[in-house]
């Protein structure tokens, strides 16, 4: 059968995700499926407690036994907070530890809490906070033999506390919450194709939305898990907070609205341009 080539557009065959945070992403769905692309719109995520307090009480109870606690993320800060507060301590038990805090928002969810902070890691990829770690404690030798805490979520991958752990040191990963996915079998189709280099793009319409989907995957940096995709944010905040979990805006439009967003996205598979999705 013959393809009727007035139905092509930049769009045909292309298949985008979008990461659903308000009204404006049912209209960027229509809009882009009216162009020919495939959508899949990204399910959400709750966050809860941990299925178990045991590792997290234990830690809590045992702190004088680290020298640094990492704090990977806002919910890591906020869960292990409030079991610190359930179980009867201040957050002055922390000042007798390091406290590292990766990414400016986690940083300001310590300082709001009164916790002091020592090193603030601005990059999220496990090269930079080493790095940080390092230049606070003169060289990576000096990393050698001390203990880290590291309250996260129930399933994350430990790729930090591995590099710890190659350096010498001793990193304790406990659960802190648990990202808790809505039953949706896209999420699973969303994995399945992202492995496969199945995703040509992903698009934001809100500083939330990028947020989600980072929890969605519980992870702070996402340019590999969105390696080759590219990248659209519907203005200059979305970029902002795209880039503070490793993404690069690849499409922006120059009015800062749905419709020209989807124009943006369809001239751009029109170009020859190909997508970086890095910061």
């Amino acid at each position: 059968m013959e393809v009727d080539q007035t139905t092509i557009t930049g769009l045909t065959g292309q298949t985008i995700i979008i990461s659903p945070s308000d009204s404006r992403t049912s209209e960027l769905a229509t809009e882009l499926e009216r162009s020919g692309s495939r959508v899949i719109a990204s399910p959400t995520a709750d966050i809860a407690g941990p299925d178990s307090y045991a590792a997290l009480d234990e830690a809590i109870s045992n702190l004088y036994g680290y020298d640094w606690i990492i704090f990977t993320s806002v919910n890591g800060a906020q869960y292990f907070l409030s079991r610190l507060n359930q179980l009867g301590h201040e957050v002055n038990k922390l000042d007798e530890l390091r406290v590292c805090a990766i990414g400016e928002a986690t940083n300001r969810k310590l300082a709001e809490s009164r916790v002091h902070v020592d090193i603030v890691s601005a990059q999220f990829k496990v090269k930079d906070i080493l790095a940080a770690l390092e230049a606070y404690t003169s060289d990576r030798e000096s990393l050698r033999g001390l203990n880290f805490l590291v309250p996260r979520a129930a399933v994350a991958r430990n790729d930090l506390s591995g590099a710890l752990e190659a350096a010498g040191a001793r990193a304790d990963t406990v659960a802190a919450y648990r990202t808790v996915r809505s039953h949706n079998p896209d999420l699973a189709r969303i994995n399945a194709l992202l492995a496969g280099g199945g995703i040509d793009c992903i698009a934001f319409t809100s500083a939330l939305a990028v947020r989600g989907f980072a929890e969605l995957f519980d992870t702070n940096d996402l340019s590999e898990l969105l390696s080759g995709v590219a990248v659209a944010c519907i203005d200059q905040s979305v970029a902002r907070a795209a880039a503070e979990f490793g993404l690069c805006a690849d499409i922006m439009p120059a009015e800062f609205t749905v419709g020209a967003l989807a124009r943006t996205i369809e001239e751009y598979f029109r170009s020859e341009a190909r997508p970086s999705g890095r910061a």
